[in-house]
């Protein structure tokens, strides 16, 4: 393969090659399986030393332990403080400091598999491959995870079946099964318990479906428009083919900035809207908010153990 092939493929001569996973050893073991375990750990070690920027530090410092160390880390800790105080209190109330760790930790792992798949990571190992190996579709680590719907419906079955347990366990069998009525009349019952039930899992599969369609669909439309540089340049030479490359270049950079915004986006739907379904069902309907406010007034932000953070 020629170095032009190399970089012909790289710039995404097939789009679809930026989002199908590569099997490594048999099925059991792929491309994007390999890649969001090593993040996983990448994960814990980045909250890990988080937690220690945040964290008190020793009295000899005076005031400055009070202080979080470090730009990442109070940015990490903004972020932290944000999702805890404006999403996650106010729908759980009490239950807030149960699910507080379930939920960053659900956020945080969908944000870390959505920007790592923003790198070019399997464009340079199949570039890599097809000058040193002379297999342009060498790669072992890369791509993005949440691009995959069976990783997207694991995240959304966890997710459902926690609200449904946590249901079961806060308002019991009787108070779940109150919520297929949605606070209706008895008598609306033929009508509303078919709607609620294909509702009820009609929320996983959206939660899934939107992860996994907003993460492929940005990937592949990148590519594309990637690719119409080097393929205005074959067809039309260099005069015909540079007006294409410069308004492809200029959607691409759009297009990325596009991309980590929705990265972002996408992790605090996911969080945000699984948050939701858990406090549906586990509050029954006349006092959903009043739980919530309840807690808020009684619980200072300060005395709050829910979290390790320093500096509210």
């Amino acid at each position: 393969m020629t170095y032009g092939q190399s970089i012909m493929l790289a710039a995404g001569d097939n789009p679809l090659s930026h989002v199908l996973d590569i099997e490594l050893i048999g099925k059991a073991v792929t491309m994007n399986t390999l890649t969001m375990v090593i993040l996983t750990f990448v994960l814990i070690a980045i909250v890990g030393s988080f937690a220690k920027r945040i964290g008190t530090g020793d009295q000899a410092e005076g005031n400055e332990r009070y202080i979080t160390k470090g730009n990442f880390a109070q940015m990490f800790e903004v972020i932290v403080l944000y999702l805890r105080d404006t999403v996650i209190r106010p729908q759980l109330g009490k239950q807030a400091g149960t699910f507080t760790p379930f939920l960053l930790t659900i956020f945080f792992f969908i944000l870390i598999n959505n920007l790592v798949g923003l790198v070019p990571l399997l464009d340079l190992q199949h570039f890599i491959g097809a000058v040193l190996f002379d297999n342009p579709h060498f790669a072992i680590v890369g791509g993005t995870a949440t691009g995959r719907l069976a990783v997207t419906g694991g995240l959304a079955v966890v997710a459902f079946l926690l609200w449904h347990i946590n249901s079961f366990r806060t308002v019991g069998i009787k108070g779940w099964a109150a919520h297929f009525l949605g606070g209706a009349p008895w008598f609306l019952a033929p009508i509303m318990i078919p709607v609620e039930l294909i509702g009820t899992f009609v929320k996983p599969f959206a939660l899934a479906l939107r992860l996994f369609a907003n993460m492929t669909a940005g990937h592949v439309l990148l590519a594309v428009l990637i690719g119409f540089t080097l393929k205005g340049f074959g067809s039309l030479g260099l005069v015909g083919g540079t007006p294409i490359a410069i308004a492809s270049v200029a959607a691409g950079v759009a297009i990325m900035f596009l991309e980590l915004f929705v990265a972002f986006l996408q992790a605090f739907i996911f969080m945000f809207l699984t948050t939701l379904f858990i406090a549906q069902m586990s509050h029954d309907h006349h006092d959903d908010h009043a739980e919530a406010e309840e807690y808020d007034s009684e619980h200072s932000l300060v005395d709050d153990p829910s979290l390790p953070v320093s500096a509210v």
